[in-house]
């Protein structure tokens, strides 16, 4: 059955949570059992070889989104809003509004913590569904001078807990916590009721998410420290590349049974 809002915030406490990015209707239908599907705006560097997320529109999201809906329609599908989309409250309406009207989003996705808790409720209160992102946010990349790891020492931990705090307060109905200590994970978690999704932070959040060419092997030039490789798929596409190209060139391919 389809996950809601509703459902996956009552999953806290009860069940881990899925979630995985998708980016086209081929790969999302293979996914679809997943809790949730985000369309992440990591795509740009997965599979356009950009450094870092900012390169995103909000076009290219809305997309990528449309073909993860249509390829997994009975699952929770979350489109990361893209760099530039939210800077306002009017903004995020106009850009959330059009991915609403242009996809069959469950809800979109949102960095930043209570500095951006005005813009959560100004989308919430619009019958727009909020998950937020906090503790290292790819969209800070530049301002921060690189991926900086959070949560090492009290005064930073007591920082996310008021952010989770805030996010929540303003409708949010989940939190993506990434690229934090597990302790300060641990207790963020402990402090709101919505869940928490972890990447990057331990395993006491109340689920996960991973980029989907990571966990898969397809990404041989950098390894996250977090991810844990589930399919050794480069090298399973390269050995089927070869067989393809080998029976190419002698002539085995096509045969008798794979013409018209």
């Amino acid at each position: 059955m389809k996950k809601t809002v509703s459902s996956l915030k009552s999953m806290k406490n009860k069940e881990k949570i899925t979630m995985i990015t998708a980016y086209d209707a081929l790969f999302a239908n293979l996914f679809r059992d997943a809790d949730i599907l985000l369309v992440g705006d990591s795509l740009n560097m997965s599979f356009g070889g950009a450094k870092d997320t900012l390169s995103a529109s909000l076009e290219q999201m809305i997309y990528h989104t449309k073909a993860v809906c249509a390829g997994a329609s009975d699952t929770f599908v979350v489109c990361d809003m893209p760099f530039g989309t939210y800077t306002d409250e009017t903004i995020a309406l106009q850009s959330c509004i059009k991915v609403y009207q242009e996809t069959n989003a469950g809800a979109v996705k949102i960095e930043g913590g209570a500095e951006k808790a005005h813009i959560i409720k100004a989308l919430t209160t619009n019958s727009i569904a909020v998950m937020g992102h906090i503790g290292l946010m790819p969209q800070f990349v530049r301002s921060e001078g690189g991926y900086k790891i959070k949560g090492k020492d009290e005064a930073n931990i007591a920082k996310l807990i008021l952010d989770a705090k805030a996010i929540e307060e303003a409708g949010a109905f989940a939190i993506v916590i990434e690229g934090v200590k597990p302790q300060a994970a641990k207790a963020i978690t402990e402090a709101v009721s919505i869940p928490t999704i972890g990447i990057g932070a331990g395993s006491d959040t109340d689920g996960q998410v991973l980029v989907w060419s990571d966990m898969f092997g397809l990404n041989t030039e950098f390894k996250p420290k977090f991810v844990r490789t589930y399919l050794e798929g480069a090298t399973l596409f390269q050995n089927g590349l070869k067989e393809y190209m080998q029976n190419v060139k002698e002539g085995s391919f096509p045969d008798e049974n794979e013409v018209y």
